[in-house]
């Protein structure tokens, strides 16, 4: 087993965290925030739109099951990276889309693919994902993790979460845990 982390920011980080937790051979994930200029931000802090932090979630992988490659794929699929602040209704510069690399592999792998999706007009517009090197990330809040396996069926799981599980459960069956 080698185990690695990645970064990922787009839109709500409950969309996120469920969908990496369902992949096989991601170890972890947890919520948090990252980017911003505010040490240890609450949600109430980070919800202003003033402390810069995008709300993220940060995975621990398996090398041997899974690559970064395929986490990149995942994240490209679930979320609009063409929309500036935002996914959904969800508005506001902690819903940026961005990836915070770890290392100098991550971030050509990163760049690489949005050149890829960009030159293969994939999308309605050009990608505004960041990519940017790993800053400290915070934890969330513990009310905030695994948001959707303790509430499957609160309104905004269904309506927002569910959807993009299912999208996962469609491209990529054959990596689900």
């Amino acid at each position: 087993m080698v185990i690695r982390e990645a970064t990922f920011g787009g839109g709500c980080f409950w969309c996120l965290e469920a969908v990496f937790q369902a992949l096989a051979g991601v170890e972890s994930v947890q919520s948090g925030y990252a980017g911003g200029q505010v040490a240890n931000p609450t949600y109430q802090q980070v919800c202003t739109g003033t402390t810069g932090h995008a709300e993220v979630v940060q995975l621990a992988f398996d090398t041997k099951r899974i690559d970064y490659r395929t986490l990149l794929d995942v994240f490209f699929t679930i979320h609009d990276p063409t929309t500036r602040d935002r996914q959904g209704a969800d508005v506001g510069s902690q819903y940026r889309s961005v990836i915070f690399y770890h290392d100098d592999d991550q971030r050509e792998q990163a760049e690489q693919i949005i050149a890829r999706l960009n030159a293969g007009h994939l999308w309605p517009a050009p990608l505004v994902t960041q990519v940017a090197p790993l800053p400290t990330v915070y934890p969330a809040e513990r009310y905030h993790q695994d948001y959707y396996r303790r509430y499957p069926h609160q309104g905004y799981c269904q309506a927002v979460i569910a959807p993009k599980l299912a999208k996962l459960r469609h491209h990529f069956r054959e990596r689900l845990a």
